[in-house]
């Protein structure tokens, strides 16, 4: 059976975390798609931890974690994660890499910031992780997969041609240095060293998993409103954020997916550039921020400083919907705490029309929020581990999310330790 856990909104979630709690009883770990250019936050026994390739299952003895074929994969960064993990104490992942992965090559992390630097004020607030270049020469088909690494001669060859229509753009329009073939080629082998022993072909190892019973969890990075065709383009990422592509980002059947953790924070953040209707500011924006997530909102990958605002019903439930949620997780709430009432977003005005369904992009960014205030709880809520328990005014705060969006809130996340989780009867 196969679980996914994914993002209902911007990103930055929560996933890390509910991926990290599931992996207790899963066998098989996923990462399916995007790369590098965004993180997950886990806080564990080993202690506090930024992953951004890794799955987040990785901390237990009992898993294998797969980089599946869907994965931007950025060797290097992998690298240096796993020895970062290694060297806090964690025992060595076991870990399989897909032999049709492709690769982040050196020049897609160039020509992300030279695009960025060249677009200056009309950038799409890109995180210069490579990720837009690499899946521009991925569909362009010009992209490199791992096992390419094990074909020296076809390999040099086909450097040797990708680097001439690089360089063409190199010396043109961005005025920068031009590639070396042979120096490529030379990092590549190193690069071979790092995933050797990793390589294999993971479709094949997930399907005989799937026929011995064993429990795989898909891991999504990003949210709903990040992917390139229902999210809010062209502010998007690059490949798809949604459950329904863990079958192919993984090479799993469709049909074997049952249950959908869809994950939203009980208010609202983001990271990067793109319309984002209930978005606070000032004074109000820097307290929410100071004491959201766990040590504040700032991006896993960049130290960015996310952008926050109230709750919105409208994307939650939109993006819900485009990720057949079974279950709803639902983080971070211990945060509100300290709010004598809380904005939330149940509808948009544009034009002067209120609406509940998630408009395109044009619409979405003359949309002003409509807001329902309730009342706070004004306590703190950590260490509570029974829905029961938790104050009357916060159990209404999530039962009222939750007619809105209209999907079952199954977890409720009220604190960053593993073990800070309450479950909730459907």
């Amino acid at each position: 059976m196969i679980k996914a856990v994914v993002g209902a909104n911007w990103g930055d979630e929560g996933k890390g975390k509910i991926t990290d709690m599931l992996a207790r009883k899963a066998d098989i770990i996923v990462r399916f798609q995007g790369g590098a250019n965004a993180g997950h936050t886990i806080v564990n026994n080993y202690g506090k931890f930024a992953l951004h390739t890794l799955p987040s299952g990785v901390f237990y003895n009992h898993t294998t974690s797969v980089i599946g074929n869907g994965v931007a994969l950025n060797i290097p960064v992998l690298k240096k994660e796993v020895d970062d993990i290694t060297s806090k104490g964690v025992p060595m992942p076991k870990i399989l890499i897909s032999d049709r992965a492709q690769m982040v090559m050196p020049y897609h992390i160039l020509f992300d910031q030279y695009e960025e630097e060249r677009l200056a004020g009309r950038s799409f607030g890109s995180t210069k992780s490579g990720i837009a270049p690499f899946y521009s020469d991925k569909y362009a088909k010009i992209g490199f997969q791992v096992n390419e690494l094990f074909q020296k001669e076809t390999l040099k060859e086909k450097l040797k041609n990708v680097c001439e229509v690089k360089n063409v753009l190199l010396e043109h329009l961005y005025h920068k240095p031009l590639l070396d073939p042979q120096a490529l080629f030379e990092e590549l082998m190193e690069w071979k060293e790092m995933v050797a022993p990793f390589v294999c072909d993971v479709s094949a190892y997930l399907w005989k998993a799937l026929k011995e019973g064993k429990e795989i969890l898909l891991e999504g990075q990003l949210g709903s409103m990040k992917d390139p065709d229902h999210g809010i383009y062209p502010m998007v990422t690059s490949s798809s954020t949604l459950a329904g592509y863990g079958a192919v980002g993984a090479g799993v059947p469709p049909y074997e997916i049952r249950q959908i953790i869809t994950v939203t924070k009980a208010y609202s953040s983001a990271v990067g550039a793109g319309a984002f209707v209930s978005e606070i500011f000032g004074d109000e924006a820097e307290e929410l921020r100071r004491r959201g997530g766990d040590g504040g909102e700032y991006g896993a990958t960049t130290g960015r400083p996310r952008r926050v605002g109230w709750y919105d019903c409208v994307a939650s439930h939109y993006g819900c919907r485009l990720q057949g949620t079974t279950d709803v997780a639902f983080t971070v709430l211990d945060v509100l705490g300290y709010l004598d009432e809380i904005p939330v977003c149940v509808a948009y005005d544009i034009d002067g029309k209120i609406t509940t369904d998630f408009p395109t992009t044009g619409l979405l960014e003359k949309a002003k929020p409509v807001y329902e205030k309730l009342p706070g709880w004004k306590c703190e809520i950590r260490g509570i581990k029974k829905y029961e328990d938790l104050p009357e005014n916060c159990r209404k705060y999530i039962e009222f999310i939750e007619e809105r969006i209209g999907f079952p809130i199954t977890m409720i996340s009220n604190g960053p330790g593993r073990d800070d989780i309450i479950y909730r009867e459907k």
